[in-house]
């Protein structure tokens, strides 16, 4: 690999003892006129220079004051004209109007602000104690409770209340670089999760079971008898829809499956295999969390709560939901859970339940339960959906697949459709709405008519004309893609599939054996990075992240059959600390730096160290002045960084980073 260019700018210095020019000439001004002076001067000089000393040292200071005020104002008049030739002669742009101009003159007087607030603003971070070592901002039920939040609210996510941790928060003592993908998807580190023996032993929801504790080491082994509880439960699912096996999953048009309390990931570990995605959402837990154990072993999950506020996707997202002994209580609010669930489901889609409330031979011991199942049958039926099959504890649902189903209800019968005003396509943690959404949405497509996977993967002119985007448009993006992925992978190669020093290890292994698994995409765009890593056969999965202030290309991502999330990236991500291998962002510092005051670069690179695991790898590209000013946080940061010019476009740059792997000492 060639060597990268460096083009960082260098330090400034401030001396504190220096000797100005500007004051030693005028300190022989004033000498040579006292010369002069001394044969023209009366009794009041000589009174004067024979006084006392206070007055000698009274009028020294006056004459040093006048001096350094001057000195003051020609600084800031220089920096002034200098400020304006800086911004004119890095962004490289003719600006028009005299309000563009004064826009830009602002920014650049806030950074020349940041920088001249000197050593305090630019010391290293220090490391975090060791009660962050687990901590997920924005959830914090001890501190929610205290607020007044219940009912359930008190789980669910609260941010802004807290303040912002600039600490670098280090790894458990006896942290380990996780296997490489695959071994990584059955055996991970017990040390690298907080999760006690008797939380791995003990029973819970049907995934949760698939695991055994060893010495060092957590085992979802396939070879294990019990995983063949998995593959068999699968196997009923897919009959249960009519289908021969779990591999036809995806000819039923289901490719992305919503697993609501997946236990440790384990069904979604198995779908895998089979070309389904399947992103895990669970509560907040601060041990023995499923999100943390299921992201630690290389599979899709974040911390999402059916509680009280929407889930920060877009209406019709997901081809199946799966709940499996989940411990949500659909029948509890007056089934506005479930009208969150027929939201975020796709046309023709799946809901499957699995949980003893469904058993029927339940009902005969248990009258209550019985309750809460008719309530849950006849509430889903007024939302249009088929009862496919019900085997045991299990049940399916398939959702409609016309919208005019809605309206030949019976009147007064169920949830009535949700007004234009609160039908948000893309809601961020709005409250639950108790009506219908999604129905008047563009993407009504049902499941079964879309092309299956891959080929949704690449979108045609008429579906491209859904989401307003211009097939040309669409290609371009996707043919730079191609090349940056290329280029990324040489770059980051030759130190993934090596046995440096931090990694001593067998020979080097060949794709898709390596040690990147989990991608986090921090402005994703129409998917184009994802979409290139899978091309390449890079056996990797990308949480595709769609800002809130930008542009929302969700709904085209997920209808692609990928997985992504809205996100306000001066919050927290809802995720644990060491959970993502790749961080990857194109334009973010300039999309923030357009919403000037929300937060700092360092508060997204903050989290950015949180979220990313020891030894993981950080690539961003921008413009070269934001690139150069990232750079130079990176070393508060401790992180191992390179600037590298892009050839094909002079203004911008990448910065490439690595997190170094950091110890805590045993106490």
């Amino acid at each position: 690999m060639s060597r990268p260019l460096l083009r960082g700018v260098s330090g400034m210095r401030i001396s504190g003892n220096g000797h100005d020019p500007w004051d030693l000439e005028m300190k022989e001004r004033n000498e040579k006129e006292d010369l002069e002076k001394d044969h023209s001067t009366d009794q009041s000089y000589l009174a004067l220079s024979s006084g006392t000393p206070r007055s000698r040292q009274n009028f020294t200071m006056l004459f040093l004051k006048f001096s350094l005020i001057a000195i003051v104002f020609l600084a800031l008049t220089g920096s002034f004209w200098w400020t304006i030739s800086i911004s004119t002669s890095s962004r490289g742009h003719i600006y028009h109007g005299y309000r563009r101009l004064q826009e830009q003159l602002v920014s650049d007087l806030w950074d020349i602000g940041e920088i001249s607030l000197g050593s305090s603003r630019s010391k290293d971070l220090e490391f975090c104690s060791e009660d962050f070592e687990n901590y997920v901002p924005c959830f914090n039920e001890s501190r929610n409770l205290a607020l007044g939040y219940s009912n359930g609210d008190e789980v669910d996510r609260h941010c802004g209340q807290e303040l912002k941790q600039h600490c670098l928060v280090l790894p458990p003592v006896k942290y380990r670089i996780p296997l490489r993908w695959p071994t990584g998807r059955d055996v991970i580190w017990v040390s690298n999760v907080k999760i006690t023996a008797q939380e791995v032993l003990s029973s819970g929801s049907l995934t949760k079971r698939m695991m055994m504790l060893e010495e060092e080491q957590i085992s979802f082994r396939s070879a294990s008898l019990i995983f063949d509880g998995v593959e068999d439960y699968s196997h009923q699912i897919a009959e249960m829809i009519g289908l021969r096996n779990e591999s036809n999953f995806i000819l039923a048009g289901v490719r992305t499956i919503l697993d609501i309390g997946c236990g440790y990931g384990s069904f979604g570990a198995h779908l895998f295999s089979k070309e389904l995605l399947t992103m895990c959402i669970a509560n907040y837990e601060a041990s023995g969390s499923q999100v943390q154990l299921t992201l630690e072993r290389g599979l899709p999950a974040m911390i999402g709560s059916f509680a009280s506020k929407q889930l920060p996707y877009p209406s019709l997202s997901f081809d199946m939901l799966h709940c499996a002994r989940c411990g949500v209580d659909w029948d509890q609010k007056d089934g506005i859970l479930l009208l969150e669930v027929d939201r975020v489901l796709k046309p023709g889609g799946y809901f499957v339940w699995t949980s003893p409330l469904t058993n029927p031979q339940a009902f005969l011991r248990n009258k209550e339960n019985q309750k809460r199942w008719n309530f849950v049958r006849d509430f889903v039926e007024n939302l249009c959906w088929e009862l496919v099959s019900q085997q045991d504890e299990t049940v399916v649902w398939k959702k409609t697949s016309k919208a005019s189903c809605y309206s030949s209800r019976k009147p007064g019968s169920g949830p009535s459709i949700c007004s234009k005003g609160n039908d948000v396509e893309s809601p961020y943690y709005r409250p639950l709405q108790p009506c219908i959404g999604g129905t008047r949405n563009r993407r009504w497509i049902p499941i079964e008519e879309r092309r299956n996977w891959p080929s949704r993967a690449n979108l045609n002119k008429n579906e491209l004309a859904v989401y307003g985007v211009h097939p040309e448009e669409f290609a371009e993006d996707t043919e730079n893609w191609k090349t940056a992925v290329g280029n990324f992978w040489s770059l980051l190669s030759p130190l993934i599939f090596s046995d440096h020093p931090k990694r001593p290890g067998d020979e080097d292994p060949s794709p898709p054996y390596n040690m990147v698994r989990n991608v986090l995409d921090m402005n994703a765009h129409f998917g184009g990075f994802n979409s290139a890593l899978l091309e390449k056969g890079k056996s990797v999965w990308v949480m595709n992240v769609v800002p809130t202030i930008g542009t929302n290309h969700l709904p085209m991502i997920l209808d692609r059959g990928f997985v992504g999330v809205l996100h306000d990236w001066c919050e927290a991500f809802p995720t644990y600390p060491r959970t993502y291998d790749l961080v990857h962002a194109e334009g973010l510092l300039s999309l923030e730096s357009g919403h000037r005051h929300r937060c700092s670069t360092l508060d997204i690179f903050t989290e950015i160290d949180r979220i990313l695991r020891p030894e993981g790898w950080v690539i961003i590209r921008d413009t070269a002045r934001l690139i150069e000013s990232a750079r130079a946080l990176t070393t508060r940061l401790k992180w191992d960084a390179r600037v590298i010019e892009i050839e094909s476009n002079s203004d911008e740059r990448l910065l490439i980073c690595q997190k170094p792997f950091f110890k805590r000492q045993a106490s």
